[in-house]
């Protein structure tokens, strides 16, 4: 899966948080300065040859879409950067974050309870 660069994961981040959307309305969840509109229907031709995502043609303009699932790219995200800086370690990223922000044994502990909780 390709990676995504800052500008594209901020507008790829909007189309799964609106599910189906025109590039003004992306443009209007976008913070200020607001891009113009060419810079962000460039981004969105961008996801779409990455295969991120798809449109419909609606009259003369175009309805957006995501094709990949917030959680795949999520999860690939998550692996590259275990496999990058963590020698594939979940436990070597885990105890890292842990020393990094100063996470108690019973903060640990009630992550763990979250995780069998959730699964």
């Amino acid at each position: 899966m390709k990676q995504l660069t800052k500008a594209e994961e901020e507008v790829m981040q909007l189309l799964w948080k609106l599910e189906r959307a025109n590039v003004a309305a992306i443009i209007n969840e976008l913070p200020e300065p607001k891009p113009a509109y060419n810079t962000v229907s460039t981004i969105v031709r961008i996801l779409e040859d990455k295969g991120f995502a798809g449109h419909e043609k609606v009259g003369k303009g175009h309805i957006y879409f995501p094709l990949l699932q917030k959680s795949e790219y999520s999860n690939q995200s998550i692996n590259k950067l275990v496999d990058g800086y963590f020698q594939g370690s979940f436990k070597s990223m885990v105890s890292f974050f842990m020393k990094k922000n100063d996470i108690s044994l019973s903060e640990l502990e009630e992550i763990m309870n979250q995780i069998k909780k959730d699964q």
